[in-house]
Parts: structure tokens; sequence; C-alpha cells
């Protein structure tokens, strides 16, 4: 399936936010949206993702 992963086209096998995350090397993401709207973290394995949805991750990053 084809999400907007942060404003760009990606495609994705997972059918949840949280299996997408895993997929794509997000595992310490701290913040999650879906469509403009929070995704606690709580809820992300229970979110479900269809073709075309918007999602924005925010992660720490090394450096400085």
């Amino acid at each position: 399936m084809r999400i907007d992963l942060n404003g760009t086209a990606t495609e994705v096998a997972a059918r949840t936010l949280a299996e997408a995350l895993a997929e794509l090397g997000y595992a310490g993401a701290l913040a999650t949206a879906l469509n403009g709207s929070f995704v606690a973290a709580t809820a992300r394995a229970e979110t479900s993702l269809h073709d075309g949805d918007r999602v924005e991750v925010l992660a720490p990053m090394q450096g400085g």
C-alpha cells in the first residue's frame, strides 16, 4: 500500500501504524499523526492504515 510518510510517497506492506513504524525503522518514534490527528503510542497497534493515508513521524536523531 502507498502512504505519504513525512511528505514522501512510501510503499509499505504493513496494515497498522505500529507495523509500518517497525517496517520503516521508526521503532523509537516519539510522536505520530495519521491524517493530521495525533496517535498515542498505545493506540498505534490498533490504528489501521489505508492506501493514501498521511503519516507524520517525529523520531530522535543522532548528531549535533
